[in-house]
């Protein structure tokens, strides 16, 4: 793990959660999308050389929507930036933990990413990010 990528934030809505965090922030969110295969809509913000993702569930039924219906706004996921996200994920499972993606796919910001099981991270969800290839 080279380090901290981004720290994940689920929201209710990002038209009033974008101006509450570059206020905090005091710096301009630089990059919105979505991610329709998993009915996310996301903003980012950089601090230092780490992020702040805030994520808006688009579809009812995805992971975002059942995480806010279950803990409502706050902390969902730390991300961490890899080398050889296949590689760490193979890593990973030889070494107990339980993957929720078997093998990365495309995530927001020009990523692959994966994630582990909280269950198998102290009650942690962790996301492991690779820069995509230009």
């Amino acid at each position: 793990m080279k380090r901290i990528e981004h720290l994940g934030i689920a929201v209710n809505d990002l038209s009033t959660a974008i101006p509450l965090y570059e206020a905090l922030l005091n710096t301009k969110c630089y990059k919105q999308e979505e991610v329709s295969s998993e009915g996310v809509k996301t903003a980012f913000f950089k601090v230092g050389e780490s992020k702040i993702e805030l994520l808006e569930a688009s579809k009812l039924e995805s992971p975002i929507a059942k995480f806010l219906q279950k803990n409502g706004p706050g902390f969902h996921h730390v991300a961490f930036d890899v080398a050889d996200i296949d590689a760490e994920l193979k890593r990973l499972q030889l070494a107990g933990f339980e993957l929720i993606h078997q093998s990365p796919k495309d995530g927001a910001d020009n990523k692959r990413i994966a994630f582990l099981h909280p269950k198998s991270s102290g009650g942690m969800l962790v996301e492991l990010c690779q820069e995509k290839s230009a």
